[in-house]
């Protein structure tokens, strides 16, 4: 057990502390010299959570602008400068993940509305939702993560790839949530 005050400061440490000291004063040689040695590190860090690369390349520059800007709320005496900045990087990830689910979740409503109002007769819109409501109550039979897996591929309109990309697990898990979610679904909806 280590006492505290007493951890070993290795360089890379010493090197990204000081760096990043550097950078709260404004010096852009040493804000140069931060983001070489840390954007493999912080990209990596995105990329596992945002898992678009393009999407992972434009986090990596926002949190490079933050750093710049907000340097001077870096504490030494809290922890590293290398955690500190993979906080800020997995931050604007989640960020970044959540506002591109909250966004087709708009779209998704957004879809229906429209379908909706596209629909003139009064019949045809009362089948509608009546069929809807029955999906939809079939839906919350199923579990969160087969109802998250359909939502996004037959609601939100991504492939079996992109909904494993934003789930986070291998696209063979949400292949067998879709399937037995969808076969849950034909039960109780009396599919042939």
């Amino acid at each position: 057990m280590k006492l505290p005050g007493t951890e070993r400061t290795t360089p890379e440490r010493a090197s990204l502390d000081a760096l990043l000291a550097r950078v709260a004063l404004g010096d852009e040689d040493a804000f140069e010299a931060l983001y070489d040695e840390s954007a493999g590190l912080v990209f990596g860090l995105i990329k596992r959570v945002v898992r678009d690369p393009g999407l992972s390349e434009e986090v990596l520059q926002e949190v490079f602008v933050e750093v710049w800007q907000h340097a001077t709320r870096y504490d030494a005496q809290r922890g590293s400068a290398r955690s500190w900045i993979c906080t800020v990087a997995h931050r604007r990830a989640v960020d970044r993940v959540r506002a591109a689910q909250a966004s087709t979740e708009r779209d998704l409503t957004q879809g229906i509305k429209e379908f909706q109002e596209s629909t003139d007769d009064v019949a045809d819109i009362a089948v509608l939702k009546a069929d809807m409501e029955r999906v939809l109550k079939a839906l919350e039979t199923l579990t969160q993560m087969q109802r998250d897996a359909i939502r996004l591929a037959y609601f939100g309109g991504y492939t079996h790839q992109e909904v494993a990309k934003l789930l986070q697990v291998p696209m063979g898990t949400v292949k067998t949530r879709i399937r037995d979610g969808m076969i849950i679904l034909r039960d109780r909806l009396g599919v042939a």
